[in-house]
């Protein structure tokens, strides 16, 4: 086993604005709220710490930097659009009305939104 083996993984996402993205979060998702300080503030998710780090002019990358997977992907969507999430919809990818595309193979569900920096974050559910 190397060295990183037994390591506990620590979720960082960068921000832009925190004031806006924190509530996003934690309302608007639903993670838990652990604590703030000047440089992060920490979530917990599936029992792994998530640093929303503020970083001056971020730019988002064009592609998923955080999954979440889930057990109902149509529920979840669902919810998230009660919330006012809307899912991003791909050309050339067939999805159905809810924004969720199923694998060639049909084990996975995916569907993606952005937060509030435009940071590409999916769920999935496996079948």
């Amino acid at each position: 086993m190397g060295p990183l083996g037994k390591a506990r993984p620590v979720v960082i996402i960068c921000t832009r604005d925190r004031k806006l993205s924190l509530p996003f979060y934690r309302d608007t998702l639903g993670l838990k709220f652990v604590s703030e300080d000047p440089f992060a503030a920490a979530f917990e998710v599936g029992g792994a710490p998530l640093r929303l780090s503020t970083v001056e002019g971020w730019t988002p990358h064009a592609h998923t930097v955080f999954g979440f997977s889930v057990d109902d992907i149509a529920a979840t969507v669902g919810a998230l659009a009660v919330k006012g999430v809307n899912m991003i919809r791909y050309p050339g990818f067939e999805q159905d009305d809810l924004g969720v595309w199923v694998s060639p193979d049909g084990a996975a569900k995916i569907a993606w939104f952005n937060d509030p920096d435009g940071n590409n974050l999916s769920l999935a559910e496996m079948a």
